[in-house]
């Protein structure tokens, strides 16, 4: 079971996007129509993390910032070339398909039928053919049409998908893992300074317990926690073998 705490607001963001677009294309896939709400619902929470800020812009800039520590690693002994080359053609690939569409999902935006329905469904029962009866047709169609128009939605947001994916998958390999106990629970690594972006942590799920973790560049701390389901999560007093790594490109 594997946790993750981002040290900056722009890898919380790249995260976040990173979770509501891999439930997009999950629910998106064939299957029943309250699936494909459940798709719809995560398509406008994608467009809602994108609405003010520019999302793209700062997916370019790490895919840019990453491109150039990857090529000065070029004729370094012990590096693989071959693999090396890989990752800056896949980055430029990136590159060139985020940089060649204008804002966004700004078709999706443009879509009345779909903004209609984003002001629905953000209402408690709004997709009920009562408030909105297009909808219950859509849903209502073959699966087959139902599929093709998601497949049709989500095709704007593929780049964001794959640059996102791209810097995610990166900053998680950079990260080297190591073995460690969490005595009494608790765990603190002095980080010097340093400037990481992400840590991670792996624990065992039959131990059912679970990491509440905070950062600076001078300190990480990992404190265990548990959850019965009827009361706040507890601290726990007992050691807790884990696995963590920090990363950072």
């Amino acid at each position: 079971m594997r946790f993750e705490y981002p040290f900056n607001e722009r890898v919380r963001a790249w995260m976040r996007l990173e979770y509501l677009l891999d439930r997009l294309k999950f629910f998106a896939g064939p299957g029943d129509a309250r699936l494909h709400q459940v798709a719809l619902s995560a398509l406008f929470d994608v467009l809602d993390a994108t609405e003010r800020t520019d999302v793209k812009g700062g997916v370019l800039q790490d895919l840019e910032r990453q491109k150039a520590a990857f090529s000065a690693l070029k004729d370094h002994p012990g590096v693989d070339d071959q693999a090396l080359c890989k990752v800056i053609d896949d980055i430029d690939l990136a590159h060139a398909a985020l940089t060649g569409q204008g804002r966004t999902g700004q078709t999706l935006r443009d879509n009345d039928w779909l903004t209609s329905l984003r002001g629905r469904l953000a209402v408690a029962g709004g997709g009920t053919q009562v408030d909105m009866p297009s909808f219950h047709a859509w849903q209502c169609q073959p699966e087959a049409v139902r599929c093709a128009d998601l497949r049709q939605w989500i095709e704007p947001l593929l780049p964001l998908d794959q640059g996102i994916g791209l810097i995610m998958r990166l900053l998680r390999q950079a990260g080297e893992t190591h073995d460690e106990i969490a005595r009494n629970g608790a765990f603190q690594q002095m980080l010097g300074g340093k400037s990481y972006q992400l840590l991670r942590v792996w624990i065992d799920p039959q131990l059912n317990v679970f990491p509440e973790m905070s950062a600076n560049k001078y300190m990480a701390w990992v404190r265990f926690s548990e959850q019965s389901g009827q009361s706040k999560p507890q601290p726990v007093q007992r050691d807790i073998a884990f696995r963590y790594a920090l990363c950072a490109l």
